[in-house]
């Protein structure tokens, strides 16, 4: 298995921690609105990771933050507080207007198929972790308290910029609002670990905590959900590529300053889908949303199979038109894959090679364009049935995830049954002249497809394994 690392910004053999073991953390959503479907991307990507290293043969165990705590609409410490903005929005307070959203985005998970993580950690859940790991940040040196605030000093952590490729000097240049030229820190990168004094009076959410009462900055949320949920050692950290800096920089510079060692070893980035005007964002243009696109005709799984077609690290360009051609395509693959004879015997031998190029399309790096290619290469294959070719595909949905909706396991119909019970004759005509060679080889031949015998006193009796 070989995954693109943006640490060190190559393509790299993934070796976990544990041998057939993977942690596996993936930031989740702020429950301040809907998620719209740029934002699903990323996670329709991470759902093929998770099921791809699963198909693998990987044990996955994959921890998500809902982030239900005051997160400001920059990735700085600086704008608005995007839960307030909700609840003041619709009405509503920030309590509401968090459980609205987080059953919203799990029902736009459940419509996507994609798997619910293993676990699911809410920011206002684990307010005393954080407090643990800032007390110790404190205490060692790594943070500092400034204004009532508590601050983390990136100058203390070692390769801050080694996750962005940044510099000092990059750090006002093109970077939206990512640094706050708050005159408390000692450095302008230096972000909010805690708050007890900001600009939001009207702030709902606050702890007790050792400086006074306040609130989480929201780059420790997802270091110490990680941390309580999955332990010290992190396989893999998903995201959206806006989340490299300074979001999952600063998690790296808390996480190891509170640790003492390396934290994660592998980081991947989903890249941005964007509309003809640019990035796609809930502030940018036409607000889209899976229930829009479903108001427009189109199947949520319409758009998965829009996304599976371009590689998650390729900046994907969203348009209705492109859309109408992945409907139209999705279409054509589920009707081919119905027409398919499900009466024959399975050639299961034969199925390994195109399962291992299955793999091996999803090894390099999770190329599910080139999952989809051997997808269709199964269906056009000649030198195998159409039973077979239903159970390879069945097989690969495990991955893709596209409701392919099929059963190669279904009650023996009379053609199929025919065919078993002459086999078994002939079999039985070997037996009776001795000729237990043939005999023997029969018995193989109906294993390798599937169907095992049961010799009794009276009869042979057959089972489909």
């Amino acid at each position: 298995m070989k995954l693109y690392n943006t640490l060190s910004k190559k393509v790299e053999e993934f070796v976990p921690f544990h041998e057939r073991e993977v942690r596996m953390y993936t930031c989740g959503p702020t429950v301040y609105n809907y998620a719209h479907i740029g934002n699903l991307r990323t996670y329709i990507f991470e759902d093929i990771l998770q099921k791809g290293l699963e198909y693998l043969g990987y044990d996955v165990k994959r921890a998500m933050n809902i982030t239900d705590v005051g997160h400001l609409t920059s990735d700085g410490d600086t704008g608005n507080d995007k839960m307030l903005e909700g609840a003041k929005r619709e009405g509503k307070d920030v309590f509401e207007i968090a459980q609205f959203y987080t059953e919203a985005f799990f029902k736009d998970m459940e419509k996507l198929n994609i798997k619910v993580p293993t676990i699911i950690g809410k920011a206002s859940d684990y307010i005393d972790t954080y407090i643990e790991m800032i007390s110790k940040m404190l205490e060692d040196d790594y943070a500092y308290i400034s204004n009532g605030n508590v601050y983390f000093d990136i100058s203390k952590a070692k390769d801050y910029y080694k996750l962005s490729g940044k510099n000092a000097d990059d750090l006002f240049v093109g970077v939206r609002d990512s640094v706050s030229l708050d005159v408390h820190k000692k450095n302008p990168a230096d972000f909010v670990l805690w708050f007890t004094v900001s600009k939001f009076e009207n702030q709902i959410l606050k702890w007790d905590s050792p400086w006074g009462v306040g609130y989480p900055g929201w780059h420790i949320e997802c270091s110490g959900i990680s941390y309580k949920l999955l332990g010290e050692y992190l396989d893999i950290h998903c995201g959206g590529v806006d989340n490299i800096f300074p979001h999952h920089t600063n998690e790296i510079a808390q996480s190891e300053a509170f640790l003492g060692h390396k934290w994660c070893n592998y980081w991947c980035h989903g890249a941005h889908l964007n509309d003809k005007s640019g990035k796609m964002s809930k502030s940018n243009g036409e607000f889209l949303t899976l229930t829009l696109l479903q108001e427009k005709g189109y199947s949520p799984l319409d758009y998965r199979y829009f996304c599976l077609n371009s590689h998650y690290r390729n900046t994907l360009e969203f348009s209705y038109e492109s859309l109408d051609s992945a409907k139209k395509a999705l279409e054509k693959l589920k009707n081919k894959v119905k027409s398919l004879d499900d009466t024959l015997m399975i050639e299961r031998e034969k199925m390994t090679k195109y399962i291992d190029k299955f793999k091996e399309s999803f090894e390099n790096d999770i190329n599910t364009s080139l999952m989809l290619t051997t997808l269709y290469d199964v269906l056009k294959a000649d030198d195998i049935n159409d039973t077979t070719k239903l159970c390879i595909i069945k097989d690969f949905d495990k991955v893709l995830s596209l409701d392919l909706e099929i059963n190669c396991e279904k009650e023996i119909d009379s053609k199929l049954e025919e065919e078993i019970l002459k086999k078994i004759e002939q079999r039985n005509e070997a037996k009776k002249n001795k000729d237990y060679e043939l005999a023997d080889s029969i018995r193989d031949e109906l294993l390798s497809l599937g169907v095992r015998l049961i010799d009794k006193r009276e009869e042979t009796t057959y089972e489909i394994i």
